[in-house]
């Protein structure tokens, strides 16, 4: 075995060894990390014997081969990634799984960030592919966060624990990882409103978020078309009012809402979202705040809000606003409300 190694802020990469074969087993077999993969259960030790038999004769990611990297915090084996290089070494696929009780502190991220830097970087890899069951929203969510980009589904193309399934597809460019990365990811300066004009729209329109959040939340084109045709409720139209959210020079996310009238006394927030390239900044909590001081000013007391109750929706987000779900449906999007106090909101800082 070679001296292959790549460190981060909190973990240490290197290839899977003899002593990691009973973790490695273990978790290879547990139902929540088996689910969406393809690997033979049971998982047996002989198999895992086998995998680092083939290790032992890496140095790192090798062209023509899958190489097993384990990942580490404080000196315990906490997941793995695979990775594989073509005969060229110019395209790459990536694999990752991280243990059930580690889960939920970004380890995969961290250590996919890490591994790229070095396929990219390093090795001078042209393109970085990754698949998996559409279902799997968490994985979705590792590769996004990493900037890969949503390719398209293969349906009914993937042959996993007796049955055909579904194949989600991701590419991550090397032109396009050099620009992610470059990406500004502090906390903007300032975060405020502005109108939706003729100099700004197609850059309003461009807004995106990743694949796994699109179920939540409709396009900035969609709504600037729903607030050209606003629905009735009770036979009067809703009143929208939307605005691009600017986190300081650049165009990062969009809001709309309905205003208070007569049959929706309270203002409801019918659309947020920020696009990718500026998620985790921060910018949907400020611009909330923000929000809530311009109602406020108007003499407004409460905001309604309402969401996807799936999986992955934004109810944490909400409810760590101080949103309250209610038992109360959405007449026109069908979602479940909640409803927050816009002096409360409106402590959110600037």
């Amino acid at each position: 075995m070679g001296n292959f190694e790549l460190s981060t802020q909190r973990l240490r990469l290197r290839m899977l060894g003899r002593a990691d074969i009973a973790e490695f087993t273990r978790y290879r077999n547990l139902d929540t990390v088996a689910r969406y993969q393809d690997w033979a259960l049971p998982y047996t030790r002989d198999l895992a014997h086998e995998l680092i038999d083939e290790m032992e004769h890496l140095d790192g990611p090798t062209a023509g081969s899958w190489a097993q990297i384990g990942i580490t915090h404080n000196g315990v084996l906490v997941g793995d990634i695979a990775v594989w290089l073509d005969d060229t070494s110019g395209l790459a696929m990536l694999g990752y799984t991280v243990a059930p009780e580690h889960q939920g502190r970004s380890f995969a991220v961290e250590a996919a960030n890490a591994v790229l830097a070095y396929l990219f970087e390093h090795i001078g890899v042209h393109r970085v592919a990754a698949t998996l069951d559409p279902r799997n929203m968490a994985s979705a969510r590792v590769l996004e966060r990493c900037g890969f980009d949503y390719v398209g589904t293969a349906r009914s193309s993937a042959w996993s624990r007796g049955a055909w399934t579904d194949d989600a597809r991701f590419s991550l460019l090397a032109a396009d990882w050099g620009t992610w990365v470059a990406r500004p990811t502090g906390a903007p300066a300032t975060v405020d409103f502005i109108a939706v004009d003729a100099s700004n729209v197609d850059a309003v329109c461009a807004i995106a978020v990743g694949h796994s959040q699109r179920r939540f939340v409709r396009s900035p084109a969609e709504s600037i078309a729903d607030a050209a045709h606003p629905p009735l409720v009770a036979g009067v139209p809703l009143t929208p009012w939307y605005r691009a959210i600017r986190a300081d020079d650049a165009v990062a996310g969009f809001l709309l809402i309905s205003a208070n009238s007569s049959t929706r006394p309270t203002p409801h927030l019918w659309q947020l979202l920020v696009d990718q390239r500026h998620q985790r900044r921060g910018i949907a909590r400020r611009a909330i705040g923000e929000l809530a001081r311009l109602l406020l000013a108007q003499g407004n007391t409460q905001l309604t809000a309402a969401f996807v109750d799936e999986p992955g929706g934004p109810e944490a987000f909400y409810r760590a606003l101080g949103f309250q779900r209610t038992d109360q449906v959405d007449v026109v999007s069908g979602q479940v409300m909640a409803t927050a106090s816009l002096r409360s909101l409106a402590d959110i800082r600037r």
